[in-house]
């Protein structure tokens, strides 16, 4: 047996909380690029940068793929990927990089929900109650203490939107793309949104980013959200989600408001003894969604 198994529970929380991490430091980055770039060139960058970096995996697996997959993954592509990038860059040109992590925290539940009512997947009771015991927790801890939203609290519905986008794509990959590997299922998503990406910024104007000082230094942040926040970490998601069930890797999203916050932290946001209070509240759902119902 391998020294990496993702069979064990242990490997499959390591993977969890190192994914976490890396979309946790996300926010931080989307923070930097932004001072430089317009939203929709943020997005697009993202994913035209991650595309590159996976389109010499594409020769060695585009024997994988048969046409029954064509039309799950170009919704795992466009409403999992390309449009989340544009909307979560876009909200955070108004909301703060901590409390958009802790926004996604919505994800659990719409995952749950959408996988209900359009996907027949089922849930224990114990599952659901953990899901709304966190959701209240990530409440709290937008809502407490000195921080808020930003300068416009509509911008928030762009989280919500991708949120939902998220939830329709995960539940997509494990119930239609359950015979392809975590790296082939982003390879090939990608091949279809990378040059729809590629063209959006060969029409784009550079001219006013190009004005401002540390355009280069923030280019180079969007090329690591590019390989960490999209190519890298979405690869390692898909692939857990090939071990685990849909609700187990949705706790992602209650773990990146943790490093979320300490990202921020280190770049001079404030977090209160409240959203410290909440985010306790946050790991007692974890603990309740991951408990085995006793037979």
């Amino acid at each position: 047996m391998s020294f990496f198994d993702l069979n064990k529970r242990l490997w499959q929380w390591i993977l969890l909380l190192f994914v976490s991490f890396i979309w946790g430091a996300s926010f931080i980055l989307m923070k930097r690029g932004l001072e430089s770039y317009e939203p929709e060139q943020v997005g697009a960058l993202r994913i035209f940068i991650a595309f590159l970096f996976l389109l010499p995996f594409y020769f060695k697996r585009r024997k994988k793929v048969s046409k029954k997959h064509l039309k799950p993954l170009i919704i795992v592509g466009i409403v999992g990927n390309l449009l989340p990038a544009f909307l979560f860059a876009l909200a955070q040109t108004k909301i703060q990089s901590s409390l958009s992590g802790m926004l996604n925290t919505m994800f659990p539940l719409m995952a749950l929900i959408i996988g209900a009512l359009f996907y027949k997947a089922k849930t224990e009771s114990h599952r659901i109650l953990g899901i709304i015991v966190g959701l209240i927790g990530t409440i709290g801890i937008v809502l407490s203490g000195e921080s808020n939203f930003g300068n416009d609290n509509n911008y928030a519905w762009y989280i919500f939107i991708a949120v939902i986008f998220y939830a329709f794509s995960i539940n997509e990959i494990k119930y239609k793309l359950s015979d392809i590997d975590g790296i082939s299922i982003t390879v090939f998503s990608f091949m279809i949104i990378g040059p729809i990406s590629g063209i959006y910024l060969l029409f784009s104007d550079f001219s006013t980013a190009l004005t401002t000082p540390d355009y280069l230094i923030n280019l180079i942040y969007i090329a690591l959200l590019a390989l960490g926040g999209s190519a890298i970490s979405v690869s390692l998601y898909y692939l857990l989600i090939d071990y685990v069930d849909v609700v187990f890797a949705s706790l992602t999203t209650y773990i990146i408001p943790v490093f979320a916050v300490l990202w921020g932290i280190f770049d001079g946001e404030s977090i209160t003894l409240e959203q410290s209070q909440f985010m306790i509240i946050v790991f007692i759902g974890i603990f309740l969604v991951n408990k085995k119902k006793k037979k």
